[in-house]
């Protein structure tokens, strides 16, 4: 049975059913306050739920976590009792924000409740492996055009399985956290001796990121059919790209300095239970895939999503407006591939989508797509352009699930570039 929350229940707490996290939301993070200490918490309109303060007041004592999971630096001592437990404590906490709730209940549960100008966010979980997919079809066929014969924009493999490469995990930051612009080598006509500096092309990637619990044991298999079991929840991801970097390096075994100097993560994770009601159709997949690679029921997330750049005077600029549906490969498909081989998967483990685009230009996922390699760049209010990213500008991503009145929300994904060091 799903731990889906009806779009009917409402909350006591005042002004979440018009913010992002409704009680139907509920997504998790690691905060802190003034004090230092790190604690899980969950997201309810404007505020933050102490999850540990709920714990000390019994509120949550017959689920099978003890004090050591809620005061705690990262959500993987949690997750490690597997999606059943932690379903039962997001639902748990559902019954205790709920309207109904008794009187005496809701003032020791409002005792709990920090206003989220007064924490500061981490992030929320200790990522063990992380991996990067290229799952979007109108990103790829985009790349293929600019870079390849547009007639052969896919490569042959692309259509038969989720692409994907293994990428590193400690420079992944959570929104707010400043990316410094990275240096490396450049090749621009790939006849001359390369040279180095600060790239020239900094850019973003629209994506998004879901969150494994436990896996199999290594040498085991996760079907289609099983993925969700072993998918906690998703968060918005920025994975930054230095283009000119990378056209040099990623002949023959891919994206290297260009993609391992920073990749920015939403503070919130948003539970696969939060979303199932957001499900809708993905594109037809043709020819049709193997049958490890087949699955059944609906698994496509209709979440809209958006990108803003904000120059350092504060001047700014919506440049893509798109959505997670448009993606060819799911998530299903997407662990079912990971670990057909054998690969086993672990509780934090972090898998992103790739670029997100949409079928029009104003759903383009990244800078090298919405300006178009250069020859289109966009204008910003105050009159300067953007082919790439400058120093100064921050770049936000947002992204929300609507249905019926109610939206499911991530919170921001956000950094700012500054300048490269010396």
């Amino acid at each position: 049975m799903k731990n889906i929350i009806s779009f009917s229940e409402k909350t006591w707490v005042e002004g979440a059913e018009n913010t992002e996290f409704p009680i139907q939301n509920l997504p998790f993070g690691i905060f802190s306050t003034g004090r230092g200490d790190h604690r899980v918490g969950v997201a309810i309109g404007n505020y933050v739920l102490d999850i540990y303060r709920v714990f000390q007041q019994n509120h949550i004592s017959a689920l099978p976590f003890g004090s050591e999971e809620y005061r705690t630096h990262s959500l993987n001592k949690m997750m490690k009792h597997g999606k059943k437990a932690c379903s039962a404590l997001r639902m748990r906490l559902a019954d205790l924000l709920n309207n109904n709730q008794d009187a005496v209940v809701k003032d020791e549960i409002r005792s709990c409740l920090i206003k989220m100008s007064e924490v500061q966010m981490h992030l929320p979980i200790e990522i063990g492996d992380y991996t990067d997919f290229y799952s979007s079809m109108d990103h790829a066929r985009n790349v293929g055009t600019m870079f390849r014969d547009p007639e052969k924009a896919l490569l042959p493999n692309w259509k038969h399985l989720p692409v994907g490469y293994h990428g590193r995990a400690s420079s992944i930051v959570v929104d707010g956290t400043a990316v410094t612009r990275p240096c490396g080598q450049v090749n621009a006509s790939d006849e001359t001796q390369p040279t180095y500096g600060p790239t020239k092309q900094l850019d973003f990637e629209l994506e998004m990121a879901f969150v494994t619990f436990d896996g199999k044991p290594m040498g085991e298999r996760i079907s289609t059919q099983e993925a969700d079991d072993y998918i906690f929840g998703l968060m918005l991801f920025n994975d930054w790209s230095a283009r000119d970097i990378q056209r040099w390096e990623y002949v023959p075994l891919g994206p290297f300095l260009a993609k391992n100097f920073a990749s920015t993560v939403s503070p919130w994770i948003v539970t696969l239970d939060a979303l199932e009601p957001f499900r809708t159709l993905g594109p037809l997949q043709e020819p049709e895939v193997l049958p490890y690679l087949q699955y059944n029921g609906i698994k496509n997330i209709n979440i809209n999503l958006q990108v803003e750049i904000q120059t350092e005077a504060g001047e700014k600029q919506v440049v893509s407006n798109s959505n997670f549906k448009h993606m060819y490969w799911n998530m299903n498909q997407q662990l079912a591939h990971h670990t057909v081989g054998g690969c086993n998967i672990r509780c934090g483990d972090m898998m992103a989508s790739g670029t997100i685009s949409g079928p029009n230009e104003g759903s383009y996922g990244s800078m090298l797509e919405i300006a178009w390699k250069g020859t289109k760049p966009v204008e910003m209010p105050d009159g300067t352009t953007r082919s790439s990213i400058a120093d100064g500008d921050t770049v936000t991503i947002t992204g929300y699930a609507e249905q019926d009145g109610v939206k499911v929300g991530f919170g921001k994904c956000s950094g700012k570039v500054l300048p490269a060091r010396d």
